[in-house]
């Protein structure tokens, strides 16, 4: 319903924060490093949001960037798992450590969010591992994910299909990483990738 707020900041809370838009104050629960980077108290933000719908409540979460928003869409996506356990895992990692993290089978990271266990954990890596190898990383429009990073070594590989997941094109990932040194850790391509990107 609502794709974005903007507004002034007006609260930040332990969990949550509060934006002013034209004299409507919403309340909307984040993640904590989305808390950390909302900006100071009466600092103009702009807050991409997700409205969840309970019987019994309705409940906005929100997020920084559109990479946190989609990378939260796609973790509530899994049976069992929740927007506060999806906000817990955005909590502990940024959306391409996550997606990383989930191409690697890394269910420890994973498990650092509260309320996540092992189970969930293999859970989050199954099912959205299931959608990566399919249209997450581009087979359905054309983009040949597989054959791109047959000429690539593991951690650009894995780079690319992360920046791919986060809504790149194969084609743009591709030319950033094999520009970056190729001893760089999966990490630190995807993080070096994505400033250049942005």
């Amino acid at each position: 319903m609502y794709y974005f707020i903007k507004g002034k900041l007006a609260y930040k809370g332990e969990n949550y924060v509060v934006v002013d838009a034209a004299g409507v104050g919403y309340m909307i629960y984040t993640s904590l490093s989305g808390i950390e980077r909302s900006g100071q108290v009466g600092s103009d933000i702009t807050m991409y949001t997700y409205l969840n719908v309970r019987e019994d409540a309705m409940e906005l979460y929100g997020f920084v960037t559109p990479e946190e928003k989609s990378m939260f869409l796609r973790l509530i996506s899994v049976s069992g798992v929740g927007p506060k356990a999806a906000l817990a895992v955005l909590s502990v990692a940024s959306p391409a450590r996550i997606a990383s993290a989930i191409i690697t089978d890394d269910e420890k990271l994973l498990t650092r969010a509260a309320g996540v266990g092992p189970k969930a954990a293999r859970r989050i890596i199954l099912e959205l591992k299931d959608k990566l190898d399919t249209a997450e990383l581009g087979i359905d429009n054309g983009e040949m994910v597989p054959e791109e990073t047959a000429v690539m070594n593991d951690s650009r590989a894995e780079a690319m299909s992360a920046l791919v997941v986060l809504g790149y094109s194969a084609s743009d990932a591709k030319n950033v990483l094999m520009k970056l040194d190729e001893k760089l850790t999966t990490e630190e391509l995807i993080k070096k990738a994505l400033a250049a990107l942005m």
